[in-house]
């Protein structure tokens, strides 16, 4: 698989959903590995915010993402689902509102966007996480559970019951990505009748009307709540289709509800961040649902990663001197010589071991090892260093570390080996509780690897 961006830029404008603002979004062509990146131009610093599911912070309604400093995008399922079902990895839309517009529902109006601006092959190849074990997200309290399955391809069933007796219960199935553009794209957002007065009045749906969902009529309202509704939708009268719709609206599917859970599924699964080759069985999906199961994935993908490509020659970010200003640790307890990289989601240090390092003359002197606890700990010091990069003045706090999980030591570490560190974070910072897994590299070998969760302290 290759990786692939759009041939030439596009506009489309809409109104949001929620807030019913009028919305520019600008879609740009994108370098290989840049992802799907939003950028809001209405922000005087035109912050960034990448659609990962790390960032995901709502999903009331829709799928909402936000960066570290609280700059936010809403609602991008549906675009997410286009860029996916049109196999674009690299992309960089730009957006003068905190809301993707609705369109008409679906994904069908930027997915022929997409089409018409051209889809551009680039050269290198696209990396595709091959499930090796079977992944459960369970919610039995509201009957949801999603699974996905070692498979030698990628296929999505999404089944769905309301306990609703217009839909019953729905099936829909997507073999192959290949038929995103004709059997899913086109399924419309939909809501109940009986839903809308609470929507309206909870001051949501501004930019909804009576074409761009679909409305199914379980419950019958009475008339001053239709009185209500035709002026919110500023239309003289609603009427019930046969097909239980409100307002003549012709189904493009007789399953339409299920294709567009899927549409919403394929979407949320987007922020895993790369292909997946795995059955993925939906039952009664969600959004929050959608983020959890991404998530899940998401962090076994960062455990399974093998491997790291670090420049040894180039300069560091942080020198050791530059280390001890952030942290408290000193020699012959600062596990740390430079760190290499760093970012908001990942920090790459390097360790030298010597045999000059105290340790060794009371662990193994005759052959010397180095401490697997040690290893860890090294870790745990780059950890802090991630975590404290969130904070303005990081001089003022300290980062304690709470648990490790998951802790394995494949190899052992002598004299002369170049120890190099890796940390991700494998969910947003929130109440000072950071969630990281780190792993331990020799001549690109996993040596250590484990699960650490450390909480940010400021210091009395």
């Amino acid at each position: 698989m290759i990786q692939q961006t759009i041939k030439t830029s596009f506009t489309l404008s809409g109104k949001g959903l929620h807030g019913g603002k009028n919305v520019n979004l600008t879609f740009e062509p994108a370098a290989e590995g840049h992802g799907i990146k939003f950028k809001r131009i209405d922000i005087e610093e035109k912050p960034i915010i990448e659609a990962i599911a790390t960032n995901v912070h709502e999903t009331k309604r829709g799928t909402s993402i936000r960066n570290y400093k609280g700059h936010e995008v809403k609602t991008i399922e549906h675009l997410m689902a286009a860029l996916v079902g049109c196999g674009i990895n690299n992309v960089l839309i730009q957006i003068d509102s905190d809301e993707v517009p609705i369109l008409d529902g679906s994904s069908s109006v930027i997915v022929n966007a997409i089409l018409e601006a051209g889809v551009l092959k680039q050269e290198k190849k696209q990396p595709v996480y091959v499930l090796k074990d079977v992944i459960r997200y369970e919610d039995k309290e509201n009957n949801i559970e999603i699974i996905a399955i070692p498979s030698d391809t990628y296929k999505l069933s999404v089944y769905v019951d309301y306990k609703a007796s217009i839909l019953g219960v729905m099936q829909a199935e997507l073999n192959s990505m290949d038929e995103f553009v004709t059997e899913i794209a086109s399924s419309r957002t939909f809501c109940f009748l009986h839903e809308l007065l609470p929507l309206i009045k909870a001051g949501l749906i501004k930019g909804g009307d009576v074409k761009n969902a679909v409305v199914y009529v379980e419950h019958l309202i009475d008339e001053a709540d239709k009185k209500e509704i035709c002026e919110f939708f500023n239309v003289q009268d609603v009427k019930i289709n046969e097909n239980g719709t409100l307002n003549n609206v012709q189904l493009h599917h007789n399953n339409e509800a299920a294709r567009h859970k899927l549409l919403d599924l394929i979407g949320d699964l987007a922020l895993i961040g790369l292909p997946v080759q795995a059955q993925i069985i939906a039952k009664c999906p969600g959004h929050l649902a959608n983020n959890l199961f991404a998530r899940l994935i998401l962090d076994q993908v960062k455990k399974d990663k093998t491997g790291i490509s670090v420049d040894l020659t180039k300069e560091p970010v942080y020198k050791i001197e530059d280390i001890k200003k952030l942290l408290p640790h000193r020699p012959p307890f600062l596990l740390i010589d430079r760190v290499m990289e760093i970012n908001e989601t990942r920090v790459v240090g390097i360790k030298n071991v010597t045999m000059n390092e105290p340790f060794f003359m009371g662990h193994f002197p005759n052959e010397p090892v180095m401490p697997g606890v040690l290893i860890m700990e090294g870790l745990a010091q780059l950890g802090g260093i991630l975590a404290l990069g969130q904070v303005p003045d990081p001089e003022n706090y300290s980062t304690y570390f709470l648990k490790m999980n998951d802790v394995r030591w494949r190899q052992k570490v002598v004299p002369g080996d170049t120890l190099i560190y890796e940390m991700v974070l494998l969910e947003p910072i929130r109440r000072g509780i950071v969630h990281m897994f780190g792993k331990a590299f020799v001549n690109n070998k996993v040596v250590a690897e484990g699960d650490l969760m450390a909480q940010i302290v400021k210091d009395k």
